[in-house]
């Protein structure tokens, strides 16, 4: 303990804390954070010192330090960490002192420097408050610009330490009172605030301590003087934070003044604080908390009578009622919770008020409410909202008057008025105040609320100032809520709502609200259940409320939209199953059966969304329900009762509400079951008289509804029909006249036709089939129609197509019934819809307005029907109507919703034509190609959608023609054997008795099966899985079509009939099998359709199908041009052999053809393996002739070396050179036709006919076809390239090598054509023999001119062609090794390049290795770095079998180069050592152990990063050999060595730090420290982190101290060493490991020897060093020493400075 001692007085500790305290002004944060974190450490262990320090450099205050902040925040934590003996009141004095001048120096306002000063004397006043007070007193009297921060520290005082403040108050109050009256605007919030916060001081004293009163007769004195003051002056300042504070604190002051001066106070702290409460939330927040502190204490006061009247108070609650409305008004604004915390401080002084006042309160809130001012009125009914239940005792008998009040608002247009009523409507409910009459009134008002619309939101939003931001949709959302709560929860309000309600369900005005009406309706009913049989007799009590046909006829009509809010459709249905009571007896069963499912189909909206046709479905069930539960009553009186009751709805609905449309068709189909003819005449002009025809909903629901009245009452309709069309007659002459004038238009002309066509549509379609005839015929051959071709709104041309589509489906539906007739004029009918269609040839199919589609839909629809019906359509007219309609499959995508049923109309469309076309089969199979191929473009579109819809149309044609082969055709698209099937007509067409039978029936000839197979095949493979299930398909049809029809004459199938069939079979089994299984591997499915496929064509259609197969190719479709290739290979495959050399000509030329148009690489290939497949399985001179003569075509009359996706010819070269088959073939060819032809031209002059030129010139271009062949045939690795430089493989390698340096010194002085030259040669070469990966090696570093990559190349090379030809190698290397003797340096460097990497691979010719190793070890002294390194390369890669005879050999020369002059050199050196060691004997590396060690060490401080990486890994290495007798002398090494393995642990490179983990990791054992092991595999060892470095450091030195004391010397001595590295990284982990060293030693010797020295350096590097990290570390490294506790003495250190101070004073 003496020497600990000693050594601790001989630390320079002050020094340290000074240089640390110093750095708090540093420039690098992280140096500001690493010294506040010290010196945070060390204050708890000498806090004086730290003081000292801090005290010392904020002598010179802000000017001289730039981060007094800091300083102040350490003195405070300081002072904080005194222990009660350690303080010395004058010493805490001085710091106060110090702080207090540092304040007043400035006339800043809270800066931050201040705020840290003012913590400082805070917690100084934490031990002696009093010094501290004194200190700021000193500061109070007179004139000071650090004035407010005195009083602001005050503040902070009482607010942390209220205990020891509030007896001092008097003090404080005594020194502060006389300068008030001084102080300015500025500072004046600073004093009201303190105020606050001594005034809560005392409050919580008070609360702590209720015994002891700090409130004297002075104390009060003071308390009143200053509220004087304040209330008085401050109050009134013209600064609103001046007011704001001041009035804040005369709320806490209030309760410690004497009621008298309270009383006193009141009319003028009244106003003040009511000013402030009409101000933004913040500021009344404040003031209504002040203010509620001043009610309850003027109030509620226990020591006498409340010191304000209620008239008094009058103001103070107007005022208060509006900051109501204030907090309402912005919550989108400000802060919610603001809003909210005013709100209730408003609430809490009402209540206050109301406890004692309650009476009078009430009669005020009722007169505010009758004021009918806004804001007052909202606010008032806001308080009686809150208050009535908290009051209802004390307001009891005040109901009548309450009820009167909310009356009288109940007309209000305030939208946060009505909310207010709506709540406190439901509070009086449930507090029994609504009863009679007055309780139905405020029931309709909630209702009314209930039913606010979005259009009412507009509406009231735009002619109403609101109060607040309450938005329509809020104020229904509360009212909903409130009257279920009413019908639920009270039961008292029961006989209040039935049968109220009901009369809720009919006023227009409250439709929106029949939702909520019913749910209320249902749950009444269903606690009524008990009682049910009374509820007939409530509402027959009561003449207004409504009979059952008047609710029957709203609830159906209501029905119609199943999405609407709330479920009204399902809410409406239940009310009606509890209401069947109400309703003839007969009705409940059919309800309780039928209602279920109507709400089984509506009860999920979301799913309902999916189906696009669910409205009309909806109200086609609402109809069915109406006419049903119609038929069900079966009393006519009642449903004339209800026809009369829907008849007077019709003012409940607009004429544009769909509703209005619904309610046409009820009475329709009412009128349906009615036998009174003039009832029903008398409804349907009522009807037509209240339709608005200019809508189209309510247009269509007028049409349908007269069609349902048709249905009984034909003759009736059509004679309102006739008098309408009569009273249009000017109408029409009008549109006559228009046509010579395009200036007149006439929109009601419009509407009315469009009506009329649908009238008479729809009374077609639903009248009785026998006798429509006549209407029909009447109609059409009138003539009428025309008149409505001239409308011009689409909706007006969709009524009308929808018409006559209407006329032709009547004309079916006689058929149907037994009662066919042909359609007159239907061709001039077709002519009507194609007008109608606004189309003209001119026009763009791919852009069409929505309007524009949905009528070209209703066309096309109209079109179907139309062709489907008798007579048979003309050959223009069917032309015609193809013309107008094909081109719509090129229609865009979206709106997907309108165009589908359009292209749905379209196929349907062709498939009519199809089958009402042609006499005989030949002119159907015809009419069948033509539409096929109009399609083609389509099915091969590249949109998948149009493709989509092109198979889908031709799927469909094909079944429909299937079915007229078989059994003839349906007009109604019947399959199979049908009651409208028309067979053919032998007798009508004549004998055909003498024709062929292909007159009679389509041949197989006519069906072109080969263009329709390259046509659908590919689509198999489609990336479309639906295109390619149809295209399956569609070539199911086919063949089942061709084996059905007559084959002609001299046709043979692939095969026999029954093979035939089978492999049908297979194809439908594929379908079967995408039908069902759809993960099924698209590849596997087309691969057998193509099998099949390949079967069933026959030769003829075979070859059809391969000379049509490059548009197939070319199809911008990846997957079908793939598709298509492997059809043509398969086909080749199999039936090649049945090809003729012409068959095979014009193949290739077409698969050439599509080579050549493809561009994309992968789809050519597969083109080009198809031609291969064709040459392999037919003639394949054949194949090359057409190749090589398009190759010198291209040559000739093309730019081959620009051409996109390149010469496609070259890649059939190469496609030929690949081919396991072919390339020996092709090469024959090539050597034949380079036999055939010389190269050399003939001369021109001898003077050779024309023939002859041109034949000598395609001569020639086919030779330089051969030659460009020949050349890609090398590129390509074919066989016989390989076979071709077998004999000469090693010998033309060689060369090539040996010439890179001396090409690459060319190029390197300008001269890149050899080089060029020699790497073509080159690539041509590696792809000859197959050496792919040479060739990448090639084409990646080839053109490399730095000597160092084109020496990796040939190492790279002479690796890969090692493993690719190791058969090889032995011959390369006695090339080679000859080589290493010639004179040019390049050349030597490309032999040794080459032959250090062909030495590893010599292990199977030992002779030839033996000279190799002679060789490069005389060559380790060439004169050429480059040599001396490669060498060395290749003598590490001797074999493992050969390297231990040589390792000494190697080993030495290793060591001798260790030492050479070039750094390149020395890199190789330490890399081979690596290599070698892993393999090396211990009797070859035992003798050199010690002379390696130390070479490396020198190596490890080298500047390079790869040499310090492989130098350290290299030392760790050896560890493996330092065992044995040199086990110690190789221990010292890794002592000497250790401190710089920790230190570069966390080096600035990743490679050293991995290097130096493994190095550690192998010398634990070594180490023979238990902890060491552990340590060393920690996961602090392998993290990059700096704390996790810092960590294991720390761990690392406590072990090496408790287990290497001996050595901590030796270890110090290398650290401080590297104190000096030249990197900053290196000296930072120095730092910090000789401080972790120290801190943990309790070795005196070494603590005397290093502690100050350490001390000493890391004072030099805060003041000295320029890296921010070396100085951060230091500040951490003084924390750690100075915590040792092996160092205690020093705690009691102080300045001297400070010392002599204290003994001077």
């Amino acid at each position: 303990m003496a020497s600990s001692s000693s050594l601790g007085s001989s630390i320079p500790a002050p020094e340290a804390v000074q240089v640390l305290v110093s750095s708090l002004a540093d420039e690098s944060p992280m140096v500001r954070e690493a010294s506040m974190a010290s010196l945070k450490d060390i204050s708890p262990l000498n806090p004086l010192l730290v003081l000292d320090c801090c005290s010392a450099v904020s002598r010179g205050g802000r000017r001289r330090f730039g981060n007094m902040a800091g300083v102040f925040q350490v003195m405070a934590f300081g002072v904080r960490a005194l222990d009660k003996n350690d303080i010395d009141a004058s010493y805490i004095g001085k710091l106060a002192k110090i702080a207090t001048a540092e304040i007043i120096s400035s006339k800043e306002l809270n800066a931050d420097w201040q705020r840290a000063a003012a913590s400082l004397l805070v917690a100084i006043g934490s031990h002696l408050p009093d010094l501290m007070m004194e200190e700021i007193f000193l500061h109070l009297s007179g004139p000071s610009s650090a004035l407010a921060a005195m009083i602001q520290i005050l503040a902070d005082f009482a607010s942390a330490d209220a205990l020891q403040f509030a007896p001092r108050l008097k003090g404080v109050l005594s020194r502060v009172l006389p300068i008030l009256g001084n102080v300015r605007d500025a500072q004046r919030p600073i004093f009201a605030n303190a105020f606050k916060c001594w005034c809560q001081a005392v409050w919580q004293y008070n609360v702590d301590f209720p015994s002891n009163s700090l409130i004297d007769g002075d104390v009060m004195s003071f308390l009143n003087s200053a509220f004087e003051l304040l209330l008085r002056v401050w109050a009134g300042s013209r600064d609103l934070k001046v007011r704001v504070s001041s009035v804040e604190a005369l709320g806490q002051m209030v309760g410690l003044i004497t009621r008298t001066q309270l009383k006193t106070a009141l009319p003028r702290l009244i106003p003040t604080i009511l000013e402030l409460c009409k101000k933004d939330q913040d500021i009344a927040l404040i003031a209504t908390s002040s203010l509620y502190n001043l009610l309850n204490v003027s109030l509620l006061s226990e020591t006498g009578p409340p010191l304000l009247e209620f008239e008094e108070l009058t103001v103070i609650l107007s005022t208060l009622l509006p900051v109501i409305c204030m907090d309402n008004d912005g919550k989108e604004h400000s802060d919610f919770s603001v809003g909210l915390k005013t709100y209730n401080e408003v609430q809490r002084c009402f209540l206050t008020v109301g406890s004692i006042y309650p009476e009078d309160l009430f009669s005020f809130l009722l007169n505010k409410c009758r004021l009918r001012e806004e804001p007052l009125t909202f606010g008032a009914l806001c308080v009686l909202k809150h208050l009535l239940p908290r009051s209802s005792e004390a307001w009891h008998n005040k109901r009548p008057l309450l009820v009167d009040a909310v009356k009288s608002l109940l007309d209000e247009q305030s939208l946060g008025i009505r909310k207010a009523l709506s709540e406190l409507i439901v509070v009086m409910a449930s507090h029994c105040y609504l009863v009679g009459p007055t309780a139905e009134l405020f029931v309709e008002y909630l209702v009314r609320h209930c039913a606010v619309s979005e259009q009412d939101r507009i509406d009231l939003e735009r002619s109403q100032a609101k109060v607040g931001l309450i938005c329509p949709t809020e104020l229904r959302a509360i009212c909903e809520k409130g009257l279920l709560l009413l019908t639920i929860t009270i039961p008292e309000m029961e006989h209040v709502l039935w049968p109220f309600l009901l009369k809720m369900i009919i006023p227009r005005d409250y439709t929106g609200a029949v939702a909520m009406v019913c749910r209320c309706i249902a749950e009444l009913c269903r606690h009524r259940s008990s009682y049910n049989n009374n509820m007939l007799d409530d509402c027959k009590d009561r003449s207004d409320i409504p009979n059952p046909e008047e609710l029957f006829a709203r609830l159906v009509v209501l029905l119609h939209n199943p999405l609407v809010r709330e479920q009204r459709a399902t809410q409406i249905l239940t009310v009606l199953c509890y209401l069947a009571p109400m309703f003839p007896r007969n009705i409940n069963l059919f309800w309780q059966d039928e209602i279920p499912k109507m709400k089984a189909y509506v009860s999920d909206p979301e799913d309902l969304k999916l189906d696009p046709s669910y409205q009309e479905t909806w109200d086609d069930m609402i109809i069915n329900f109406l006419a049903e539960s119609l038929d069900v009553i079966q009393d006519i009186d009642w449903v004339i009762s209800l026809g009369n009751a829907f008849t007077k709805q019709y003012a409940l609905y607009t004429p544009d509400n769909e509703h209005s449309a619904l309610l046409h068709r009820c009475l329709g189909i009412l009128l349906q079951k009615v036998n009174d003819r003039a009832y029903v005449r008398g409804k349907i002009d009522w009807m037509y008289k209240q339709a608005n025809i200019t809508i189209p909903t309510n247009r269509l629901g007028l049409a349908k509804a007269i069609g349902l009245v048709a249905a009984s009452h034909l003759d009736t309709v059509l004679d309102k029909l006739k008098n309408i069309l009569d009273n249009v007659g000017q109408s029409i002459f009008q549109r006559f006249l228009s046509l010579f004038s395009e200036s007149y238009r006439t929109e009601e002309s419009d509407d009315v036709h469009a009506a009329l066509a649908l009238m008479y549509g729809y009374a077609a379609r639903y009248a009785p089939s026998m006798v429509i005839e006549a209407r029909i015929d009447a109609l059409v051959g009138t003539n009428m129609l025309s008149k409505l071709l001239h409308v011009r709104h689409p909706t007006a041309k969709q009524a009308v197509i929808t018409a006559i589509d209407l006329l032709g489906r009547a004309v079916i539906n006689a058929a149907e019934n037994g009662a066919p007739f042909p359609l007159k004029r239907r061709d001039q009918l077709l002519d009507y819809i194609l007008t109608l269609m606004g189309r003209d040839e001119s026009d763009d199919f791919a852009d069409s307005s929505l309007e524009l589609l949905r009528t070209q839909a209703l066309a096309l629809n109209a079109c179907t029907t139309l062709v489907s019906v008798e007579p048979k359509l003309t050959i223009e007219t069917r032309n015609r109507v193809m013309k107008a309609t094909l081109g719509f499959f090129a229609l865009p995508n979206d709106p997907i919703d309108v165009i589908n049923p359009l292209i749905d109309n379209l196929i349907t469309l062709l498939c009519a034509i199809l089958l009402t076309s042609g006499e005989d089969g030949r002119s159907r199979a015809e009419q069948l190609l033509h539409i096929l191929r109009q399609i083609d473009q389509y099915v091969s579109s590249h949109m998948d959608y149009q493709r989509r819809r092109g198979c889908l149309a031709v799927y469909e044609m094909l079944v429909k023609f299937r079915m007229l082969c078989v059994s003839g055709y349906c007009a109604l698209g019947c399959r199979g054997s049908c009651t409208h099937s028309k067979q053919i007509d032998r007798t009508l067409h004549g004998n055909f008795s003498n024709l062929p039978s292909a007159f009679v029936s389509p041949s197989r000839e006519a069906l072109s099966l080969g263009d329709r197979v390259i046509m659908y095949l590919p689509r198999c493979a489609d990336t479309d899985s639906e295109v390619r299930e149809l295209s399956a398909q569609i070539l199911d049809q086919l063949f089942s079509i061709s084996l059905s029809l007559p084959k002609p004459l001299g046709s043979s199938v692939g095969g026999d009939i029954e093979l035939c069939y089978g492999a049908l079979s297979s194809l439908e089994d594929v379908i079967a099998i995408l039908r069902s299984d759809s993960s099924i591997d698209p590849s596997e499915v087309f691969n057998r359709i193509v099998a099949s496929v390949c079967i069933l064509l026959t030769k003829d259609e075979l070859v059809d199908t391969l000379h049509g197969c490059m548009p197939a190719i070319c199809n911008r479709i990846k997957q079908s041009a793939e598709g298509a290739i492997l059809a043509v290979i398969e086909f080749v495959t199999k039936r090649g052999a049945e090809l003729s050399e012409a068959n095979i000509s014009r193949t290739a030329q077409s698969l050439l053809s599509a080579a050549g148009h493809v561009t994309e690489k992968q789809l050519r290939l597969e083109v080009l393996g198809a031609i291969s497949s064709l040459s392999e399985n037919t003639n394949e001179k054949v194949v090359f002739n057409e190749v090589l003569t398009a190759a010198a075509r291209d040559i000739v009359t093309k730019d081959i070396s620009r051409l996109r996706g390149g010469w496609s010819m070259q890649d059939a070269f190469h496609a030929f050179s690949q081919h396991i088959v072919l390339s020996v073939l092709f090469l024959e060819h090539l050597i034949s036709v380079l036999n055939q032809t010389r190269v050399t031209k003939s001369d021109p002059g001898k003077g050779e006919n024309s023939i002859l030129l041109s034949e000598t010139q395609l001569a020639d271009d086919i030779l330089q076809a051969a030659i460009f062949a020949l050349t890609a045939f090398f590129r390509g690795g074919g066989k016989v390239g390989k076979r071709a430089v077998e004999q000469r493989y090693s010998s033309v390698l060689a060369a090539l090598i040996l010439q890179f340096g001396k090409c690459h010194g060319l190029a390197n002085s300008g001269q890149h054509e050899p080089l060029r030259a020699l790497l073509t040669a080159f690539q041509a070469f590696c792809e000859c023999v197959g050496d792919l990966e040479m060739g990448k090696i090639l084409a990646r570093d080839s053109e490399q001119n730095e000597k160092e990559k084109w020496i990796n190349l040939i190492g790279n090379l002479a690796g890969c062609i090692s493993m690719k030809r190791p058969k090889e190698v032995e011959n390369l290397c006695k090339i080679f090794t000859k080589s290493l003797n010639l004179q040019e340096n390049f050349q030597r460097e490309a032999a040794a390049a080459a032959l250090s990497e062909f030495v590893c691979y010599s292990s199977g010719f030992s002779s030839t290795l033996e000279e190799m190793v002679e060789v490069l070890c005389r060559h380790v002294s060439d004169e050429s770095p480059t040599v001396r390194c490669l060498c060395l390369r290749g003598l590490v890669k001797i074999p493992s079998v050969h390297i231990y005879r040589h390792t000494t050999q190697v080993l030495g020369v290793i060591l001798a180069l260790l030492d050479d002059l070039d750094e390149s050199v020395q890199l190789t050196v330490v890399s081979c050592l690596l290599m070698i060691l892993d393999t090396s004997p211990k009797d070859a590396v035992e003798p050199i152990l010690l002379n390696l060690s130390v070479r490396l060490r020198n190596l490890q401080i080298s500047m390079n990063v790869k040499m310090r990486a492989d130098a350290f890994a290299a030392f760790g290495a050896l560890s493996n050999y330092g065992i044995g007798a040199h086990k110690d002398a190789f221990l010292e090494q890794i002592h000497a060595t250790l401190p710089r393995l920790i230190l570069h642990l966390h080096d600035d490179d990743l490679a050293v730090r991995h290097a130096c983990r493994n190095t550690l990791k192998r010398f634990a054992p070594l180490m023979e420290i238990e902890g060491l092991l552990a340590l060393f595999d920690s996961h602090r060892i392998n993290s990059d982190h700096r704390s996790a470095y810092e960590d294991f450091v720390r761990d690392f030195t406590r072990q090496f101290v408790q287990h290497l004391s001996s050595r901590v010397d030796t270890f110090m001595a290398s650290t401080i060493q590297a104190l000096n590295a030249p990197w900053p990284i290196i000296q930072a982990n120095a730092i910090y490991v000789s401080s972790s060293i120290l801190s943990l030693s309790d070795d005196p010797n070494i603590l005397a020897l290093y502690h100050a020295q350490v001390l000493g350096m890391l004072v030099g590097k805060m003041s000295r060093s320029a890296d921010a990290v070396v100085r951060a570390r230091s500040s951490l490294a003084f924390s750690l020493l100075l915590k040792s506790t092996n160092l205690i003495s020093w705690r009691a250190a102080r300045l001297d400075q400070a010392d002599s101070a204290r003994k001077g004073s």
